[in-house]
C-alpha cells in the first residue's frame, strides 16, 4: 500500500508539474501568466513601480515550481528512496526553469514575442 501512494503522489506531483512547467505550450496561458499577474500585482502594493519586475519573478516561480515538482514526482514514480537527490533535483529544476524564462525575456526585448497590448495597460 505504501509503494501505490508513493506512485500516487509522484503521479499527481508530475501532472500538477507538467501543468505549471514550460514544457506545454498552453500553460502560460491558463496558469503562469495569472500566477504571474497576480504576484506582480502584490508586488505593486509595496511599490508602484513593482508590478513588472514582480510579474516576471511569478513567472519565473510558476516555471521553477513546476520543473521542481515534475522532477520530485518523476523520482516517486521511478526511483527508490536511497537514490533520490532532493537537492539536485532542486538544482535541476532551477536552472531548466531560468534558462527558460531568459530565453522568452529574450524573445520579448527583440520583439520576437510581442507582449498583448492588455498586459501594458495592467501596471497600476
Amino acid at each position: 500500500m505504501q509503494h501505490f501512494k508513493k506512485k500516487l503522489r509522484g503521479g499527481v506531483l508530475v501532472g500538477v508539474g507538467y501543468m505549471l512547467s514550460p514544457l506545454s505550450w498552453w500553460n502560460d496561458v491558463f496558469f503562469n501568466l495569472p500566477i504571474a499577474l497576480v504576484l506582480g500585482y502584490i508586488a505593486s502594493w509595496l511599490h508602484p513601480g513593482w508590478f513588472v519586475p514582480g510579474t516576471l519573478a511569478g513567472y519565473w516561480l510558476s516555471n521553477v515550481a513546476g520543473m521542481v515538482m515534475m522532477q520530485f514526482g518523476a523520482t516517486d514514480i521511478l526511483l527508490a528512496n536511497d537514490q533520490r537527490n532532493a537537492r539536485r533535483d532542486l538544482l535541476i529544476g532551477f536552472g531548466s526553469s531560468t534558462l527558460y524564462t531568459l530565453g522568452v525575456v529574450t524573445l520579448v526585448y527583440w520583439h520576437v514575442l510581442e507582449i498583448p497590448s492588455f498586459l501594458e495597460n495592467l501596471s497600476p
